[in-house]
Formats: C-alpha cells, sequence, structure tokens
C-alpha cells in the first residue's frame, strides 16, 4: 500500500492469482462456478475503485501541500510588508522629532529643512494635523500619525497576507483531510481484497461464501464513502 493507498499492481496480482487457482481446481458444480464468477467481479470491482481512490488521494494531498506552500509564502510576505511599516513609521517619528525638537527651539529654517524630509503620504497627514491648530487646542491629537490621513500601505498588505496566510492553511489542513479520507478508504479496499483473495483457497462452500458476502459488505460501505467523499480538485 502506497501514499494514496492501494497500489493496482497488488489488486492485478490477486486477480492473476485468482484465475490461476480456479484453472487448476476446476469448479464441480455450477454452484461454484457461480462463486468463482462472483470472485472475480469482486476483484474487478477493487480495482476499479482503489485506482480511483488512490487517485483521488494524490490529488488531495498535492492540493493540501500547495495551499500550505501558499500559506507560508503569504505570512513571509506579511512579516516582509509588516517590518517594512514599522520601518516607514520609524522614518516618520525621527523626521516628527526633529521638526518638533525645531519648533520647540523656534528654529523656522530646520523646520522647513525636516519639513522637506517628510514622506508625501506622511505630508498629508501632517497638514492635517497642523489644522487642528495643536498649539493651542488640547482636543488635537498628539501627531500626525494619530491622524485618519495617516496611511501605511505596508501595514494594510500585511493585515491582508495574513489574512490570506489564515485562509489557506485551513484550505489546506481540510485537503489533507480529504486526502487521509481516501487512504482510510483504500484501506476497506484492501481488506475487501484480502477477504476474497482468500476465499477461493477453502473447499468448504459455507466459507467461500460467507467471506464473499463479508467482503461484499464492506465493499458497498467503501463505494458508498467513495460516492459521499469530496471530488478531488480540476487543477
Amino acid at each position: 500500500m502506497g501514499e494514496g493507498g492501494l497500489e493496482p499492481t497488488e489488486v492485478g496480482k490477486e486477480l492473476a492469482e485468482h484465475a490461476k487457482h480456479a484453472q487448476s481446481h476446476e469448479p464441480t458444480s455450477r454452484h461454484d462456478r457461480t462463486v468463482s464468477i462472483i470472485e472475480a467481479m469482486l476483484l474487478a470491482m477493487v480495482a476499479m475503485l482503489a485506482a480511483w481512490s488512490g487517485f483521488a488521494s494524490a490529488k488531495w494531498g498535492t492540493e493540501s501541500r500547495l495551499r500550505l506552500a501558499q500559506a507560508s509564502t503569504a505570512r513571509t510576505q506579511a512579516s516582509s510588508a509588516t517590518l517594512a511599516a514599522m520601518d516607514t513609521r520609524n522614518f516618520d517619528a525621527s523626521t516628527f522629532n526633529a521638526w518638533f525638537t525645531a519648533y520647540t527651539a523656534g528654529n523656522t529654517s530646520a523646520m522647513a529643512i525636516a519639513e522637506r524630509r517628510f514622506r508625501p503620504e506622511f505630508k498629508v497627514a501632517f497638514d492635517a494635523w497642523q489644522a487642528t491648530d495643536p498649539a493651542t487646542n488640547p482636543k488635537a491629537p498628539p501627531g500626525p500619525t494619530y491622524m485618519p490621513q495617516y496611511r501605511q500601505p505596508e501595514a494594510v498588505r500585511a493585515v491582508r497576507r495574513n489574512a490570506d496566510a489564515d485562509r489557506l492553511y485551513l484550505e489546506g489542513a481540510a485537503a489533507g483531510g480529504h486526502a487521509d479520507d481516501y487512504v482510510r478508504i483504500t484501506v476497506y479496499l484492501a481488506t475487501v481484497l484480502f477477504l476474497t483473495g482468500i476465499s477461493g483457497h477453502f473447499r468448504v462452500e459455507s466459507a467461500r461464501i460467507g467471506l464473499i458476502v463479508v467482503g461484499s459488505g464492506i465493499l458497498i460501505w467503501a463505494a458508498t464513502l467513495l460516492i459521499l467523499a469530496p471530488k478531488p480538485p480540476a487543477s
């Protein structure tokens, strides 16, 4: 049993052994021949369902790894954007502190030099803050960074990429769960393969029929799970 579940080669081998065993033990009655045919049909159905289950498991496994890789990339991009936003905010704070130091010292030329160092986006927030008359208005915000006009695209991008990372991680985890579900189904199919494979070695007809009935029940259950399981992604 490989990563995707029951290997088709295992089913093919069991079919060949079943045919060889049937040839070496000629059925003694019509009923015995019917049982042999039913066994062969069960093996054939296991082969088809196992192929589909293995394919679906592999597809969901690939989808899971892809989503988790995308989540990791998004998280890295969010961290980079957060660091860039912190650097930008620190630069804005340093230029404003230089202006405020010159303002408290009454040095207008130094104030003008500091203002020329403002980023265009920060200058918008600074002008809006100045309009609140912070020198005389006690209700004025503490500084330009507290103004609604102060924008940091990097911080917005960091929030967005963090949200994308959370979503992609949940999608990757769900896809991994679907892959596990298909592997679980192949375990049932492997059980059917085992029961059908050993049934042909019993000469007691009731034992063969009992194994076939149990195997058929498990096969029906596995087929039902396959029908209800989420279909693999198209891409």
